[in-house]
């Protein structure tokens, strides 16, 4: 599936060329297994990529929401607001974000408010080199309306969270990890994929 402009943050190596291959992550940043997932990539698959096979492979993030995580639309919300304001920094911010999921999980949120969460956040954007104004700008609701036609406003990354969800329902994607190759579900590849599994599956699949 083509990649919107507006989020060619999720794509790892954004100022390659176009590949030939296209690897699609749905990932949810208060999924565990998505954690798993991404850790293992992150960490001892990308530098595989990037040394062998940049120039025929491209690798994109698809945020994932999961609504049974009431956090997950918020932790997305941040992903979405690091895409418009600092792009490149997405990756990053999705690692720092991984390492820290279980401050977002239920139990953790269940007694902030929305706002207040938006504010840990974007400290974690902080982390990574994002203007943390900037993202509190893109992501705080206020706490007032001028009439009841603007109770329900959103915040600023509100379209581009409905772009990422309607994007998932094209390719009935339900459950993160979801793993895409070429346009068509990748069951082999899952959370418990070690560095010489994917290396393995890199080396058959990605010419």
């Amino acid at each position: 599936m083509a990649l919107h402009p507006k989020f060619m943050g999720q794509r790892l190596s954004p100022n390659a060329q176009q590949p030939q291959h296209t690897l699609e992550l749905y990932l949810d940043y208060v999924c565990p297994f998505s954690a798993k997932l991404f850790n293992t990539f992150y960490k001892s698959v990308r530098p595989v990529i990037a040394q062998n096979y940049q120039s025929n492979l491209q690798v994109i993030f698809r945020q994932h929401i999961q609504p049974w995580h009431p956090s997950s639309t918020l932790t997305h919300e941040a992903g979405a607001a690091v895409l418009k304001i600092a792009p490149s920094k997405f990756w990053d911010f999705s690692a720092a974000l991984f390492s820290q999921q279980k401050e977002f999980f239920d139990v953790s949120v269940v007694n902030e408010t929305r706002n207040t969460t938006y504010e840990r956040l974007a400290r974690i954007g902080a982390t990574v080199g994002v203007n943390e104004d900037e993202m509190l700008n893109a992501l705080r609701i206020s706490e007032e309306a001028n009439s009841e036609e603007h109770l329900n406003v959103g915040n600023k990354v509100t379209n581009d969270i409905k772009l990422m969800i309607k994007s998932a329902r094209v390719v009935g994607v339900h459950v993160s990890p979801t793993v895409y190759f070429n346009g068509v579900e990748e069951p082999k590849i899952s959370s418990s994929f070690t560095p010489t599994q994917w290396e393995q599956w890199l080396a058959t699949n990605v010419a």
